[in-house]
């Protein structure tokens, strides 16, 4: 039987575990994550032991992908970690697959030093709109817009496939902004992305829109800050722990 919890980062939500070795659970991830049969989430985050760091993570999608990078993940495993002992002193360091995180642990309130950023692209016309790749762990095309509330999923789609990258729209007001992000994994718009908003911060700050600190809102329209100070990328908010679930099905092969 496999215990795991559920979390929610800001509408980005999450089955969690540990387990003491590595291994592909590509299809575990598949069958937790699927919102009719399983139990239904964006992404799964194992945790498994390491000698340097407190803990390496394997992060897969809802479609049994990988991804190298999630934000709102590294907030919900580094309440995860510290609940569970495997962090102490309400602090973390792990290692993912673009790099090693740090975080801090208030309660609920998580704040993570993120990833240098990397503009890779700029001035990238499509569909009328100047977008900017920038990767923030993972690649994301990011655009301004001056509505919000509209967002074109069959355009994200197309432009999703032709740049293998996720797709995000914004506005931007010095100490405000508002993000949509179009994820690749789960393929549709999710309620929140922690890399989509640090990589529309980055473009915002680079233009003169954003300032040092900001409060930025997804679609969940949970509040988030993000934050550049001493040439560090930070990123915090709250997250929800909601509930434990032992898994009944025979899983035992993917364990």
């Amino acid at each position: 039987m496999l215990t795991v919890t559920k979390y929610d980062a800001s509408g980005n939500d999450f089955i969690i575990f540990h387990d003491r070795n590595k291994r592909d659970r590509s299809q575990l991830a598949k069958i937790l994550c699927d919102r009719h049969k399983g139990i239904g989430a964006d992404g799964l985050v194992v945790l498994v032991p390491h000698k340097e760091y407190d803990f390496e993570w394997e992060f897969y999608n809802s479609d049994g992908s990988t991804a190298l990078m999630c934000g709102n993940a590294t907030r919900a495993v580094s309440h995860y970690a510290v609940e569970k002992g495997i962090s102490i002193n309400n602090s973390c360091q792990f290692l993912t697959g673009a790099g090693v995180i740090t975080s801090e642990v208030n309660g609920d309130y998580v704040v993570t030093d993120m990833l240098p950023p990397k503009i890779l692209q700029k001035d990238i016309n499509e569909y009328g709109k100047n977008w900017w790749l920038i990767d923030t762990g993972v690649p994301h095309l990011v655009t301004k817009v001056e509505d919000i509330d509209k967002f074109d999923l069959n355009m994200a789609r197309k432009l999703r496939e032709k740049y293998d990258a996720n797709v995000n729209i914004y506005t931007a007001e010095f100490d405000e902004m508002y993000v949509r992000t179009y994820e690749r994994g789960v393929e549709d718009e999710t309620l929140a992305c922690g890399t989509g908003m640090m990589a529309c911060y980055v473009r915002a700050k680079e233009e003169g829109d954003a300032r040092e600190l900001c409060v930025v809102y997804p679609k969940s329209h949970e509040e988030l800050y993000l934050e550049y100070k001493d040439d560090v990328y930070r990123f915090g908010g709250k997250v929800t722990k909601t509930f434990i679930a032992e898994v009944t099905m025979d899983i035992s092969l993917f364990l």
